[in-house]
């Protein structure tokens, strides 16, 4: 994967937060076949804040391994935003991380529809204490182009997560 400048400051900015707030990373990844948890771990030191990446690149896998519902993927598919809640809840649930990014879509060249288009990707983020987010895109370029879009967007939304989680309050005497 080649990183870019921005993708290296963001993550330095949540290398940075997730030490200071004590706050450890999963991801459950589809269209990046697992470019978010590289991308986490060039950074030498991850280990302190990044504890697995699980890459589900088929609706079998996304079942067996972070038990997304067959009822999901048959009524909304694997490009959902109940599909990527699922995965975000089931990536906490099968890890030590307090925060899980998950992605699915379409990265291309093929692969579209008219209602779900090439570029169409779909994230969660989820926290052990609010619950999940979700949140649509629609990516341009090519297979590569789309691919590193989504790198991007899961790492400022876990940027996101970790500055919306409540600090701890000072202890009073």
């Amino acid at each position: 994967m080649s990183m870019n400048d921005n993708q290296s400051a963001l993550i330095q900015q949540l290398a940075t937060l997730a030490v200071e707030q004590g706050q450890v990373i999963a991801t459950a990844e589809s269209c990046t076949g697992g470019l978010i948890a590289a991308a986490l771990t060039d950074l030498a030191g991850s280990s302190h804040w990044f504890d697995r990446g699980l890459v589900t690149y088929s609706n079998e896998a996304k079942q067996e391994v972070l038990g997304v519902l067959p009822e999901t993927l048959q009524e909304c598919g694997a490009v959902s935003a109940a599909c990527v809640a699922e995965m975000a809840q089931g990536a906490l649930a099968r890890s030590h991380a307090s925060i899980a990014v998950s992605v699915s879509g379409v990265a291309g060249p093929d692969g579209g529809s008219d209602e779900k288009p090439v570029g169409t990707v779909w994230m969660a983020w989820a926290s052990r204490d609010y619950g999940h987010r979700t949140r649509h895109f629609l990516f341009s370029g090519d297979r590569h182009e789309v691919r590193q879009q989504t790198v991007t967007e899961a790492l400022r939304g876990i940027i996101d997560c970790i500055l919306s989680e409540p600090r701890e309050s000072p202890l009073r005497h």
